[in-house]
Order: structure tokens, then C-alpha cells, then sequence
């Protein structure tokens, strides 16, 4: 229960001690105290009066179980001290009783009932505790007690696990050991359900974890991430090892549901290993920016994983073909499909445009789908964009986005729900947003960054939208005073219409 010596060499160890071992040491620190042989005074140092009187008076609570002695001590205590000694020896106090009443209360204080004792916590109890510590902290707490190391072993606690894959020289996000990785491939590979891998942007941490991946043959892996704090982290391995790595998964799992793979090198014939072992079970899929996948590869996917619920992707892999497959009787309703539109050199990308009766299809095979597009071009290439009616629901632009653009959302987006532009040029965008609250029946959340309306026309958006707004993210600066309302009467009349306390967000000023 003491846990081992390495406590005492290690100080980044956590001291585990039952509240037991708490009295006792808090009893052996007053003894010291007492007979002047603490360990934090050397025995030349003199402790000051108050911290003897104090060390004295809770020594006494343990070595004075019946009154008379009690009695004594405090007499002892206040020999030297006071001119009524005499009289408090030959006339107790009449508040000895509850003097006494509160020193056994105290004495007790220091003693734990072996029923609540660290070491008999239910076994639920500490499964729970473990569940919320690191690798690290759950190897020291297993070395406390025998049972505290038999939890460290239940298979439900290896269940769900993420493996962090950091260059100390290059991060300062913390790293698993190498050591306990291998004890847990070892051990507790086969436990494995939930597992993510977290790497920083150097090649070496991709390596290690397409390593992991190659050991992970006697697990039933159901769900799998791979998630780079920074690029180009998988990017930069050879392409060979990594899709070897992943078939290794792919194969062995057989009951994989959810995979997210973004900016990875996995290509076609990967995919096409994950149909053939996962095809029943498979419900999410994201692979943003995996540049070696292409539109057959991805429908393939389609056409045979039918359990399909969720995927992402980027709009190079979309085609009227997957939007078809997609909306096939044999298909399950689609619930999220999100799409990234980026463009790395500006005007060197082509666009393809979809059909509107491919969009049609799909909503009508899943009503309830949501369709989220993320924009990273630039304001020439959004030419082939939002032309027809197109049901996307949540719609985010990371980049500048021109008037027309808007004004287009607003005449061909009937589904949208969220909004969110990032920056605009210096023209107001009074008449767009107007059309945006007229057309767009189901809008309830909006952010406006870099961008300019004035104070009257976002009082009439707001107006026209009335309550369902739930989410409205201004910032200041886009507000523009006019002869209607300024900066200390918009807050008041938009709250009003909103039927909640409103106010613009405000710049840091750092």
C-alpha cells in the first residue's frame, strides 16, 4: 500500500498515500516536534514557543485518554506561564468536560475505519479513476497496492487509448514511452477497441505510429484516428510503409466503424482492403486531404459499405456518381457529409461543377442530411459555386468572399443554417444579408469577421430573422454608425428582436 522505494528517488512521482498513512505521518511529525527531533530543524535550531506549545497540545490528544491526565498535561503545559496555576490545579475549569468532548473528537480525527481505507475502494471506483489518468500516472498508481495493479490490467480499461507521439527537441506536447508501448502491444493489444494516434509535425512521430500500427494483428480495432497537431507529419512518410501499416488494421480488425484518416498518404487500393474486411460495419469515414485517393476510389467505398452515416471529403473526390451511390435504396440515410473546397495555387485549380439533380437525389433519399462546405479559395475561382439550387446547411469561408458570392447564397441556399464569413471587401453587405434572412427560412446561427454593414440594415436582418437566431457572432468593427442607430443603441434594439441580453464581440486588444 506504501507503493516502492522509487517514490523517493523519482520526484516527478505522485505521492499515493491512504489517509491512514496521512494520521500516522501527521502523529511522527508532532512526536519529533515534540521531543525536538523533527527533520526539518537541524537540532542546534530552537522551534519558536508557539510551535511547541501547538506540537505539545496535539501530542496530548494521543497520549491522554482518561481525564486526570488530560488534566495534567494542560497543567504542564501552563506551568511557567500564567499566576493561576495554583487555582486551575485546585479548581478545575467547568469547561473541562467540553474541553474534553473536543480532544478525543480530534484525536479520532487522525485514524481511518479500515471500511474506508484507499485499498478497499470498490473495484468500479477505481476502474473510474484510472479511466482518467494518463499512461504514466496509471503505471505509478498500479505500483500503490496489489489491487489498484489488478485494475491496471481489467481489460475495459484498454479498451479506449491514445497513443501521443511527440520529438521532445521539436514539442513540448507530452510523449508515451516507448517502454510502456511495447508492455501494451504486449499485454493489451488484443483489448484494443478505440484507438487514436497524436503526432506532431515531425516524420519520426508518423514513423513510430505506422510502427504501432504494423503490431496491431491480434485486435478487433472498431474505431481508428489518426490526428496531426501540425502538417506535414504522415505526409512524409513513404507511402509504402504507411498503407502497409494500415492494410495490417484493415485486415485484422474486421469490425472497424469508424476511421479518420485527413492528410494521410492512403491511396485506392487501401480503400479497397478496407471494403473488402469492413464493408458491414463501416459507418464513418473522413479523409480530407489525402491527395492519392481518387473519385473511383471513394465510390467504391460507396457502393459497397452501405452502412455508410457519415463521410468527408474534399471536392476534387466528389461526383455526381457518389452523390448517386450515396442515394441508392440499399444505402442507409446519409446524416453528415462535409466537404472541404481548397485551393493551394490560386488559379491553378479547376472546379468541377455538380448537377442539381444529383443534389436532389441525395436530400431526397436522406431529408435530414447535413451538408457542410468549407471554402479556402480565392474570390476568382468561386465562379462554379452556388449557380443552381444547392442544399448545403452549414456554409464557412475562411478566406475573402465577394458580394455576388453572398448574394448568390442567398437566392440558391434554401437548406442553410449556419454562416460563418470570415472576411469581406469595404462594400456593405446590407442587401445580401436582407436576402439571406428572406430566403434562407431555416438560418440560426451567423458570424460576420472582417467584414462591413451598417447598424441599420443588421438591425433588419436581425428583425427578419427574429428568435430562431440562436447563435449571432459580430464582431464591432463591422458595425458602421448611420443616422438610424449607433454603436450605444445597437445592442438594445437588437436585443429586443433577438428576445435575449445582445452584445457585438469585442477585439482583443493585445
Amino acid at each position: 500500500m506504501h507503493g516502492s522505494r522509487q517514490r523517493d528517488t523519482d520526484p516527478c512521482f505522485p505521492v499515493l498515500t491512504c489517509p491512514r498513512c496521512i494520521g500516522r505521518q501527521a502523529v511522527a511529525e508532532v512526536k519529533r516536534a515534540y521531543d525536538g527531533s523533527s527533520s526539518c530543524c537541524s537540532p542546534d535550531q530552537q522551534q519558536p514557543a508557539s510551535l511547541q506549545a501547538s506540537s505539545v497540545s496535539l501530542l496530548s490528544l494521543h497520549r491522554a485518554e482518561d481525564p486526570e491526565e488530560s488534566g495534567l498535561m494542560c497543567f504542564k503545559m501552563k506551568r511557567g506561564r500564567s499566576g493561576l496555576r495554583s487555582r486551575c490545579q485546585a479548581f478545575p475549569s467547568h469547561e473541562e468536560p467540553a474541553r474534553q468532548k473536543r480532544q478525543k473528537r480530534l484525536a479520532t480525527s487522525f485514524t481511518l475505519s479500515p471500511a474506508l481505507d484507499w485499498g478497499n475502494l470498490p473495484h468500479y471506483v477505481v476502474l473510474h479513476v484510472f479511466q482518467h489518468l494518463s499512461l504514466v500516472d496509471r503505471a505509478r498508481a498500479s505500483s500503490v497496492c496489489r489491487r489498484w495493479n489488478d485494475v491496471f490490467h481489467t481489460p475495459d480499461l484498454w479498451r479506449r487509448f491514445e497513443f501521443e507521439l511527440n520529438q521532445p527537441a521539436t514539442s513540448y506536447l507530452r510523449s508515451t514511452h516507448p517502454d510502456l508501448i511495447q508492455q501494451i502491444i504486449k499485454k493489451h493489444a488484443q483489448h484494443l477497441q478505440y484507438v487514436s494516434f497524436k503526432v506532431d509535425s515531425c516524420t519520426e512521430s508518423a514513423e513510430a505510429a505506422c510502427d504501432i500500427l504494423s503490431q496491431l494483428v491480434n485486435c478487433t480495432i472498431k474505431t481508428l484516428g489518426l490526428i496531426s497537431t501540425a502538417r506535414p507529419s504522415f505526409m512524409d512518410v513513404s507511402q509504402a510503409h504507411f498503407v502497409s501499416a494500415l492494410t495490417v488494421v484493415f485486415v485484422n480488425s474486421k469490425s472497424l466503424s469508424s476511421i479518420k484518416i485527413d492528410d494521410t498518404p492512403v491511396d485506392d487500393p487501401s480503400l479497397k482492403v478496407l471494403v473488402a474486411n469492413n464493408s458491414d460495419t463501416l459507418k464513418l469515414l473522413k479523409m480530407s486531404s489525402c491527395p492519392h485517393v481518387s473519385p473511383a476510389g471513394i465510390l467504391c467505398v460507396a457502393d459497397q459499405c452501405h452502412g455508410l452515416r457519415e463521410l468527408a471529403l474534399n471536392y476534387h473526390l466528389l461526383s455526381d456518381e457518389l452523390l448517386l451511390a450515396l442515394s441508392s435504396e440499399k444505402h442507409v440515410h446519409l446524416e453528415h457529409l462535409r466537404i472541404d473546397v481548397v485551393s493551394e495555387n490560386p488559379g491553378q485549380t479547376h472546379f468541377h461543377t455538380i448537377k442539381r439533380s444529383s443534389w436532389d437525389a441525395l436530400v431526397r433519399h436522406s431529408p435530414k442530411v447535413n451538408i457542410v462546405m468549407y471554402f479556402f479559395l480565392y474570390e476568382e475561382e468561386f465562379e462554379p459555386f452556388f449557380c443552381e439550387e444547392t442544399p448545403v446547411t452549414h456554409l464557412y469561408f475562411g478566406r475573402a468572399v465577394s458580394k455576388g458570392m453572398l448574394g448568390r447564397i442567398g437566392l440558391n441556399c434554401p437548406r442553410l443554417v449556419e454562416l460563418v464569413v470570415c472576411a469581406n471587401g469595404q462594400q456593405p453587405l446590407d442587401e445580401e444579408l436582407i436576402r439571406i434572412a428572406e430566403r434562407c427560412k431555416s438560418l440560426t446561427a451567423i458570424g460576420l469577421g472582417e467584414c462591413e454593414v451598417t447598424c441599420s440594415g443588421f438591425v433588419e436582418f436581425v428583425k427578419m430573422c427574429g428568435g430562431r437566431l440562436t447563435q449571432l457572432s459580430i464582431m464591432e468593427e463591422v458595425l458602421i454608425p448611420d443616422n438610424s442607430f449607433n454603436m450605444e443603441q445597437i445592442h438594445s434594439e437588437v436585443s429586443k428582436h433577438l428576445g435575449r441580453m445582445w452584445f457585438p464581440d469585442m477585439m482583443p486588444t493585445w
